[in-house]
């Protein structure tokens, strides 16, 4: 699961979209992408499609709003629903939500760790029931910080989800999403970099991005080509510590090539590969 599009539930329309865009994974937005006055049409909206949903080979995730707004009992009950297999928790800064979530659904759980509560508080957040990863909300926390959203400016927070990620028995976090649409090199740059500090996959406000996005946060050819050599080199040696392009191989770093072998083996994408040239499915819902 490396690319993780959004798609706001007030546009039903754009929900086929969206399963078909070569996105690992959809979240149908109830939260920053639908007005107060519009929640429970969405909502409705959401339940009507979940039985396509369930159809897809997509997985579909749906964030929900917030613990304490008038809308979050609502939402969870939506949550019981076939098709829909996880929820997205946002602003998620303690366990009590975790839990009220975690009791209804029984679906896997992805909170959004977006405010400065929420980064010092994230291993509680991490180890509460139901936790499946963590989602970096960049955006809302350079607002919570009132900082810059540059790379600097978000690296402590970032490392922390990561290392609480890893302290917890989580799958690698998510990384927070690249705002602008068409500058291809900032969208690599950014994914490059989350993959780089141990982020597992990242997430999209555009079709455009995912190709990007699933190219980054697998490993290239080159990768795979030295992996396999540094595995074939370790059994040649019959276990012992070797030397690969004058590297020193030892079991960690085999490790680490079997992991790349691995992913390269099971990864695999969205039922369409194909994703569209144009054509948003998500607005206004960065997180």
């Amino acid at each position: 699961m490396r690319s993780f599009l959004f798609v706001p539930g007030i546009r039903p329309e754009r929900f086929s979209k969206a399963l078909t865009s070569g996105a690992d994974t959809v979240i149908v937005d109830l939260e920053d992408a639908v007005a107060e006055a519009d929640k429970a049409q969405a909502r409705q909206y959401v339940a009507d499609g979940a039985s396509a949903f369930g159809a897809s080979t997509t997985r579909v995730l749906v964030r929900i709003n917030g613990f304490g707004t008038p809308w979050f009992d609502d939402d969870l009950a939506l949550l019981t629903a076939r098709g829909i297999d996880g929820v997205v928790l946002p602003k998620a800064e303690s366990a009590e939500a975790l839990l009220n979530v975690a009791r209804v659904s029984g679906k896997p759980i992805l909170p959004i760790v977006e405010s400065a509560l929420g980064v010092w508080q994230v291993l509680e957040v991490a180890r509460a029931p139901g936790v499946e990863r963590l989602v970096f909300g960049s955006v809302d926390l350079e607002l919570d910080l009132d900082c810059s959203g540059s790379w600097d400016a978000l690296l402590y927070a970032r490392s922390r989800i990561v290392l609480a990620s890893r302290v917890a028995g989580l799958l690698p976090p998510v990384d927070g999403v690249t705002v602008t649409l068409d500058d291809t090199a900032q969208l690599a740059a950014d994914a490059s970099a989350a993959s780089c500090l141990g982020f597992g996959g990242k997430l999209c406000i555009h079709p455009k991005q995912v190709a990007q996005v699933n190219a980054s946060f697998s490993p290239g050819e080159d990768e795979l080509a030295k992996a396999r050599e540094v595995v074939e080199a370790f059994e040649r040696a019959g276990g012992g510590a070797v030397s690969v392009d004058g590297r020193m191989v030892d079991l960690p770093v085999l490790l680490k090539a079997r992991r790349q072998l691995a992913m390269a083996g099971g990864s695999t994408g969205a039922r369409n590969s194909n994703a569209p040239d144009s054509g948003c499915v998500s607005e206004s819902c960065v997180g």
